[in-house]
């Protein structure tokens, strides 16, 4: 059985930015290559748009988007738009639907931005790529908006709230992949009190409950996405499933399926690691889920606890339901 699968995280378009000579087709420079997606059967995946907390954060952002666009023009054979119509093209076409995100945004607005140039860049943004995925306030440290996953003590500050208030009616879901527990709470509390239409994921989280990791969900936030029809996608980051047991990556996904299997989904998070400087983070990824040609045989071995319908489900229907619903 070959399943078609949505995925909602990961970082070529960061790659495509900042390596010389990177190129989307070499399987051996990125495991979210072209090749290895089409090995993998993927059908429709998310590319963030990635920038660390820096000065130039918002000019990066701009030119990734631009990269998202230049790949639409330049390689019509092998990409098209995720948009709505998409799903009904999935048995007509080979093309991969590509869609983008914003991870951290600090892209957005940096620190000494005013806030007509972030309104600006957020639309700029928005225009450019048709569509945006998702948006993460924060990655791993603090921002203007509020706390990364890494923090502690803090949560959705001032211009967070104004970022939310502005985004609430755009149909641009908010995700919590990256917040510090205390930024995932004040997130949900904003929109809640001030009813914002603004939808809720986990674009590449695991659970807590299964690996104690600060970048893993609570089962409280967990349950929070499931109760508000979000989706939770999960990582394939060894750091995140368990720094020794390959496996724990089928507990995730099988704890995912049992809180609810509508929510459950992949955002494997493959990204450019031949440079990073932590050796001990390396190898980044266990060889069952090293690239996303494994798709197919992780979903195999998920049969023996999953049905086929929850397979379906967590391959690719769960996602297209989400962004259907969210575009209709």
């Amino acid at each position: 059985m070959t399943y078609p699968i949505a995925d909602l995280h990961c970082d070529l378009l960061s790659f495509l930015a900042k390596i010389p000579q990177a190129n989307p087709f070499d399987p051996s420079q990125i495991a979210c290559a072209f090749p290895w997606l089409k090995a993998g059967g993927v059908r429709a995946q998310v590319l963030a748009i990635y920038t660390d907390v820096h000065p130039e954060s918002m000019e990066l952002a701009s030119r990734q988007a631009g990269l998202f666009v230049r790949i639409l023009e330049d390689h019509p054979e092998t990409v098209c738009r995720w948009d709505s119509g998409f799903q009904q093209k999935l048995e007509v076409t080979d093309q991969l639907g590509i869609l983008a995100s914003i991870e951290n945004a600090s892209g957005i607005g940096t620190a000494t931005a005013t806030w007509k140039e972030i309104y600006t860049q957020f639309d700029a943004l928005l225009e450019k790529v048709g569509s945006l995925a998702y948006v993460s306030l924060t990655h791993h440290t603090e921002n203007r908006f509020g706390g990364g996953n890494y923090t502690e003590g803090i949560g959705l500050k001032e211009d967070g709230k104004r970022l939310l208030d502005y985004m609430a009616g755009k149909r641009v879901p908010v995700d919590l992949s990256h917040t510090s527990d205390l930024l995932a709470e004040g997130i949900l509390t904003h929109i809640d009190r001030y009813q914002l239409p603004i939808p809720i994921l986990a674009s590449h989280s695991n659970f807590r409950r299964i690996w104690d990791h600060k970048r893993n969900l609570t089962d409280e936030f967990a349950q929070e996405i499931i109760h508000r029809g979000g989706i939770i996608g999960v990582n394939f980051l060894r750091a995140f499933l368990d720094s020794q047991q390959p496996e724990r990556l089928f507990e995730h996904l099988i704890y995912g399926s049992k809180l609810n299997e509508q929510a459950i989904a992949f955002g494997a998070d493959f990204f450019y690691t031949h440079d990073f400087p932590d050796p001990s983070r390396h190898p980044f990824y266990f060889p069952l889920a090293e690239n996303a040609g494994k798709y197919p045989s992780i979903l195999s071995h998920l049969s023996q606890e999953l049905s086929e319908e929850q397979l379906w489900k967590l391959a690719h229907e769960n996602v297209f339901r989400f962004y259907q619903n969210l575009w209709s």
